[in-house]
């Protein structure tokens, strides 16, 4: 699908404003129109944070979520949740995200909740944008089945990770369709397990599985996955390399493949001219795990590094990874670099 030159975009997460962090911690002194004025807001904020940076495509800031992944357990059923994380103290890392045990088979009847999300960024973001010529484009986020599966505990009726990807995987396709339906035209399915695994796991199999996902909404949106290494409280959890995927990952069925640069100092940068020729190449050029701003020429440097690996048409622009684990001030400041920069060298094209 076609797209504007050196498009600026974002993965999905936004930080949640300092009083949701509050109210989320205390939802039982709100009542049901409460949290739903506490959400329309949020979404709002983000929104606008967003719109005020001028970026080509934005989303909810995934708001209503704790986590990019981890909130959609909310949704199924057959499952019992773990209360507490099971290291509460020490630096924060990625064994301090509980799993959850499965008690019968997993279904999510009601959905993930994802269109309903979509439709309250629809609604928010045409009040704002009611009268303009050239509005952006609102993108939904959906993770795919093996990510989703992470932080599930195999048993006996699913005996390892790969069984309950396969049961996730009509769920999440699911999904997606029904987010096309309800208009949304751009999506990311969001795999970040694969590209943290890919090393030690077989790529094809990934590639297969991300495929079998997406196959009713192919060609019915513009499709794009985030490979990314991890980032939780600023801190990767994946073997940082692209080698590992690719070649099998060229065959991804996606329209574009985003990668993450930024945070790894541009290692690898040769691998977006490869994939520039089967698919479009979301770059990673703003750290999200550091707390230096990039300066707007910085920005432009990094762009027309890009250039010299993959041709302009080919290319959008966005953060390493979702903001969500990044101060709002800080992301506020990035993404309008990030946009000033990548336009400057847009209008020297």
């Amino acid at each position: 699908m076609e797209s504007r030159p050196l498009r600026t975009t974002v993965i999905g997460s936004y930080p949640f404003p300092s009083w949701l962090e509050f109210a989320s911690g205390r939802l039982d002194q709100f009542g049901p129109a409460d949290r739903d004025e506490l959400i329309d807001d949020a979404v709002t904020v983000a929104v606008q944070d967003q719109l005020a940076a001028g970026l080509d495509v934005v989303t909810d800031g995934e708001q209503t979520r704790l986590d990019f992944n981890l909130s959609f357990y909310g949704f199924l059923r057959g499952i019992e949740m773990e209360s507490a994380s099971p290291r509460l103290h020490g630096p924060p890392a990625h064994d301090q995200r509980g799993k959850h045990a499965i008690t019968e088979d997993l279904v999510a009847p009601d959905g993930l909740g994802t269109v309903e999300d979509f439709e309250r960024l629809k609604r928010i973001a045409g009040i704002t944008l009611e009268g303009r010529s050239n509005s952006p484009t609102l993108k939904a986020s959906v993770p795919g089945p093996f990510t989703l599966s992470g932080r599930l505990i195999p048993n006996a009726q699913y005996t390892d990770r790969y069984a309950i990807t396969e049961a996730l995987l009509p769920i999440v396709r699911k999904e997606l369709e029904d987010l096309v339906a309800a208009g949304c035209t751009e999506l990311t399915v969001d795999e970040p397990s694969m590209s943290c695994y890919a090393y030690k796991e077989d790529p094809a199999r990934f590639v297969d599985i991300f495929n079998r996902t997406v196959e009713p909404v192919i060609g019915k949106c513009r499709l794009s996955t985030h490979l990314c290494f991890g980032n939780f409280k600023g801190h990767a959890v994946g073997y940082r390399r692209y080698a590992p995927m690719f070649p099998a990952f060229f065959d991804l069925k996606a329209d574009e493949i985003h990668v993450e640069m930024a945070s790894r100092e541009y290692a690898e940068l040769e691998i977006i001219g490869k994939i520039a020729k089967r698919a479009d190449v979301a770059v990673g050029i703003i750290d999200v795990k550091s707390y230096f701003i990039e300066p707007e020429d910085f920005v432009a440097r990094a762009v027309n590094e890009c250039l010299k690996h993959a041709p302009a048409d080919r290319l959008s622009f966005a953060p390493d990874c979702g903001l969500s684990q990044t101060a709002r001030w800080a992301s506020r400041q990035k993404l309008s670099n990030m946009v000033s920069g990548v336009g400057s060298v847009r209008a020297k094209l």
